[in-house]
């Protein structure tokens, strides 16, 4: 069982494992990065938004979810709102500018590939 966390609007910028090493390893190899990066995937979902395609990828209900006043009875208000129900819409502008190639920057392939979920399940 899971379910989204608060409302589900908040934001995050996923990224497969090993594009972020791919990602860290870019930047190390190359002498025009400066200043900033942002190793996320291209695109960014909701929390609604992933825990529809995790349930999915992982063939279960997600018809729960967790309301914010709870997380904040459980976590306490400031940890809560700084980390499960905080929202950041992150680019990968520095990498994409530069030529960073994702191999897995979808998130239904990389939850199938992190979880060793097959294609066809």
């Amino acid at each position: 069982m899971g379910g989204r966390l608060g409302d589900g609007k908040q934001w995050i910028s996923p990224i497969a494992l090993d594009d972020e090493i791919g990602a860290i390893h870019f930047c190390l190899m190359r002498d025009d990065m400066r200043g900033p990066v942002n190793i996320v995937s291209p695109f960014p979902i909701t929390n609604a938004g992933y825990t529809e395609v995790l349930s999915d990828v992982l063939a279960r209900p997600a018809f729960t979810h967790a309301p914010a006043f709870a997380l904040k009875l459980l976590l306490g208000r400031e940890m809560a709102e700084s980390t499960v129900l905080a929202s950041q819409r992150v680019m990968p502008g520095a990498l994409q500018r530069a030529g960073f190639r994702f191999t897995r920057p979808e998130l239904e392939r990389m939850l199938r590939f992190e979880l060793g979920v097959p294609a066809n399940r």
